[in-house]
């Protein structure tokens, strides 16, 4: 899994880096076939924001989240990522195999 952080208008950080590594891992177990993770730090007044673009096999998925805090953003995001990697990895499972199956039998 290759993954890029940039920010806007903020310093991307060796802690704020390692941070969201360590988030992310939990991506990758739960679904292997993660190929590209761009994440987008950024400040708005007293808004931070963090999005991040999954490219995986046969689409992509985006999830953004906004908070008071930088962590706390990255945290909400992880959730709404592994959320949406275990709802593409399901679309990806065939559940009407088993029927025919059962069906010729």
């Amino acid at each position: 899994m290759q993954l890029n952080v940039t920010g806007q208008n903020i310093e991307i950080t060796p802690a704020l880096r390692g941070y969201v590594e360590k988030k992310l891992e939990r991506i990758e177990r739960h679904f292997e076939q993660v190929i590209n993770v761009h994440c987008v730090l950024s400040v708005e007044k007293l808004r931070q924001k963090a999005e991040a673009t999954l490219l995986v096999s046969g689409s992509s998925i985006h999830v953004d989240s906004i908070e008071e805090n930088m962590y706390a953003a990255i945290d909400l995001l992880a959730d709404k990522l592994d959320r949406c990697v275990k709802k593409h990895k399901e679309k990806l499972t065939d559940h009407h195999a088993l029927e025919g199956r059962a069906l010729r039998a």
